[in-house]
């Protein structure tokens, strides 16, 4: 049996996570595993996700991961991103007002349904969630860049950071169809 390939994604909100994720399992024909969704679940039950130092360290005494990739993006950029980000709750999909808006205004492509903006993705909250994410995500960064398996992306597009991130992953592994991304 080939061994698995396991990789991760992190940035803070806004920072193309989802994006960068879903180009690679498209193209490595990985499993893509959203935390966000996980989260959310998790929330609901009461329970985590590792994006503490301590899960960090559970999740690598279960799995060793062979690569993990930061999103570097400056805070104008997240600010503008989340702050014309709209979402259709049933579905989950995704609207940005300044490079994929819906096709009219407030509503879902398919469905019609009234689209939603998250209270975090207001900007008033937007400042205590990077604040957070920034505490929270630094011990985690350095474990795994202590541990040889980190590399950071910086920009403020993701058209320009994925070839970089393709380019990496293309040399780093030999995909097998039950390889894993996490995000």
């Amino acid at each position: 049996m080939a061994k698995l390939f396991r990789a991760a994604i992190m940035g803070p909100p806004g920072s193309g996570k989802g994006t960068i994720s879903k180009r690679i399992a498209q193209s490595f024909g990985l499993q893509y595993l959203s935390s966000g969704h996980y989260l959310r679940e998790s929330i609901a039950a009461n329970t985590g996700f590792p994006r503490t130092l301590a899960q960090a360290q559970a999740l690598n005494s279960l799995y060793q991961l062979d690569l993990v990739i930061s999103l570097n993006i400056p805070y104008e950029t997240l600010r503008e991103r989340l702050s014309d980000r709209w979402i259709h709750p049933a579905s989950g999909r995704v609207y940005n007002m300044g490079f994929n808006p819906p096709r009219v205004q407030g509503k879902d492509d398919i469905t019609g349904e009234p689209l939603i903006q998250h209270d975090d993705d207001k900007p008033e909250a937007l400042m205590a969630r990077l604040r957070h994410y920034k505490d929270v995500a630094k011990p985690v960064i350095d474990l795994y860049k202590s541990q040889g398996v980190l590399h950071s992306f910086s920009g403020t597009e993701t058209d320009r950071i994925w070839p970089y991130i393709n380019s990496l992953l293309s040399t780093k592994m030999h995909t097998q169809p039950s390889d894993i991304l996490i995000q």
